[in-house]
């Protein structure tokens, strides 16, 4: 994992494949992760689910998408948050999701898949059997309706689940007090846009596909909610604001953000993106001056404490960073982000107290994330600069193994074990990673990998 600023971390990861220039990566900011669960939370409860087992993911992709996987995972891209004009459309969009997930639509679709498979392969049959029948040119014709009869079976399907998950939407949406004209004003202004201006090439609306029938029968059940007229809080807004700020001024160029947040707009998500700026330029003066003037007038305000942390801590001033860190914490403790900085800040001071106390963070934010691999690795140092050496190659085994790389989790994990008093906590979790690994087929695929290479 490559730390930016305030833990705005990109994640190389292979679990997902997308086609977008973007590209490929988990964005983890405590900020845009706050907001989005307060939004979030409450549309979850409204649909029956436990919040805490429903995982989000913010991805580093600029295109407009949005969609959820199997065992509650969500995947928000930043595309869909900077396209939402307000919070109350990406709230709407949050509930249409979670009326997926609630659902169980991944299933049923599977099964939709299989119903628009028969009719195409008795088509592709039939098509085979006139050209036995020595009837080429029928047989052309015939398989060539095979697809044609399968997209159609599944998109019948489609229309019927999304249209039914609009309104699922909007129960949530009226369940939390709140409005579904977010919901419909932004599949009002993308559906205008399909017509006139190509807008399928947004991922999507090609996975949630548009009709006007569809944005009728959503807008009658709006119009009749008593919470039509409710509005986003001006505090709502600003948080919208600021993320958005975040993630211009992180992802893309700086003169990029310059350009959108010139000097001349004195708000406050433009002073924070053009902060971001100048410290993804290494202007640090410039980026501490701005934050420092942001932090006068919201001393309260955690992710302002962490960012100007952060800039300490990567300008080399990890002592004085701790200030900020440590006050990051204080305001927001239930942040296993804003703990794993101030455990980095902690640990790059190089004291023995302040090791220990990095330790302590560490665990706290593990039991929250076990398996954040990047907190594997500040704690495998930790223990190593206490001289636990053997604890330190069960931290490199726990970090391996949430990273995936399970030859070197098995591996780290086999000499702890050697090491560890036998029956102890640690010694039955070594053990757990070496057996779980063993009975695992993606260890001997990663195995063969690695030979062939």
């Amino acid at each position: 994992m490559r730390l930016f600023g305030v833990l705005f971390a990109l994640l190389i990861t292979s679990v997902l494949s997308t086609s977008s220039s973007w590209a490929q990566g988990i964005i983890r900011d405590a900020e845009i992760e706050s907001v989005i669960r307060e939004w979030s939370d409450p549309i979850f409860k409204a649909a029956g689910l436990n919040a805490s087992d429903v995982n989000i993911h913010v991805i580093n992709d600029g295109s407009m998408n949005a969609f959820v996987t199997r065992g509650q995972n969500m995947f928000l891209h930043t595309g869909i948050i900077l396209n939402a004009e307000t919070p109350n459309e990406l709230i709407g969009v949050i509930a249409h999701e979670t009326g997926h997930m609630a659902g169980g639509h991944l299933a049923r679709s599977d099964d939709a898949l299989k119903k628009a498979a028969r009719p195409m392969l008795l088509t592709m049959g039939l098509g085979i059997l006139a050209a036995v029948a020595g009837a080429p040119d029928a047989a052309a014709v015939i398989m060539s309706s095979a697809q044609k009869n399968g997209t159609v079976t599944f998109f019948a399907y489609t229309r019927v689940l999304e249209a039914s998950t609009d309104q699922a939407a909007e129960n949530y949406m009226e369940a939390t007090g709140q409005s579904g004209r977010g919901l419909l004003r932004f599949f009002q202004r993308f559906r205008y846009n399909e017509v006139f201006s190509g807008a399928t090439r947004y991922p999507y609306f090609l996975s949630h596909p548009l009709s006007s029938e569809r944005i009728s029968a959503l807008e009658t059940r709006v119009e009749a909610s008593p919470f039509k007229d409710v509005k986003d809080s001006a505090e709502d807004i600003a948080k919208l604001n600021m993320m958005k700020a975040k993630i211009i001024g992180f992802l893309n160029p700086p003169e990029t953000t310059f350009s959108l947040y010139p000097e001349t707009d004195t708000t406050k998500p433009a002073r924070y993106a053009r902060a971001v700026a100048n410290y993804q330029i290494a202007s640090t003066k410039t980026a501490l001056k701005q934050m420092r003037a942001l932090l006068e007038e919201e001393p309260e305000n955690p992710y302002f404490n962490e960012f100007y942390g952060q800039i300490l801590f990567e300008s080399g001033q990890a002592q004085k960073a701790l200030r900020y860190h440590s006050r990051a914490v204080e305001l927001r403790p239930d942040s296993p982000l804003l703990r794993l900085n101030l455990a980095q800040a902690l640990i790059a001071t190089d004291t023995p107290e302040n090791i220990s106390l990095a330790v302590g963070e560490l665990k706290k934010v593990l039991a929250r994330e076990h398996d954040n691999g990047f907190a594997w690795y500040q704690l495998s140092v930790a223990y190593e600069r206490q001289g636990k050496i053997t604890l330190a190659k069960l931290a490199t085994a726990e970090q391996a193994y949430a990273m995936g790389d399970y030859l070197r989790a098995r591996s780290f994990a086999q000499r702890a074990l050697i090491e560890l008093p036998q029956g102890t906590p640690e010694w039955r979790r070594a053990n757990d990673i070496t057996l779980v690994i063993a009975a695992d087929p993606r260890i001997r695929k990663q195995a063969a990998q690695r030979r062939r290479h």
